[in-house]
């Protein structure tokens, strides 16, 4: 994608008690009502190796693309279970999504959006998630 520019993104995730916070640097596009990110996960995958996540937020929906040691996709679409995968090294599964809330803003390359949603591993209730994000271009120098 051409004409990506820098963003700050602060991704904070709730499961069963524990939250995890993580800071990332990472670029961003818009394209028409659609804006695309793609960052580096901060951990290495589990054998040290790369995985390139690529955010696409637009109209109702957020998509998470992972690509590289781990590969999967999440759809979250109010209201709706919808299918997925996950693959890494040791391990590989079908995995659906039922998002029960979602709030999604977008202005130019910033956004914001909170999820929750209950999450399926091979079609059996695997555990609740609650998710903020918060995209923020970072000015020009």
């Amino acid at each position: 994608m051409s004409n990506m520019r820098p963003v700050q993104i602060r991704l904070h995730s709730r499961y069963e008690g524990e939250d995890v916070l993580q800071e990332m640097k990472g670029e961003a596009v818009l394209k028409g009502s659609v804006l695309y990110v793609r960052y580096e996960e901060p951990q290495a995958g589990p054998e040290g190796g790369i995985t390139r996540t690529t955010l696409k937020l637009g109209g109702q929906a957020l998509k998470i693309i992972r690509h590289g040691e781990v590969e999967s996709e999440q759809t979250f679409e109010m209201n709706r279970k919808l299918p997925g995968f996950y693959r890494s090294p040791y391990m590989s599964f079908t995995l659906s999504t039922h998002t029960h809330k979602l709030d999604l803003s977008i202005q130019g390359l910033s956004a914001r959006a909170a999820w929750s949603y209950d999450f399926y591993r091979f079609e059996e209730e695997a555990g609740h998630f609650e998710i903020s994000l918060h995209i923020q271009e970072e000015p020009i120098s």
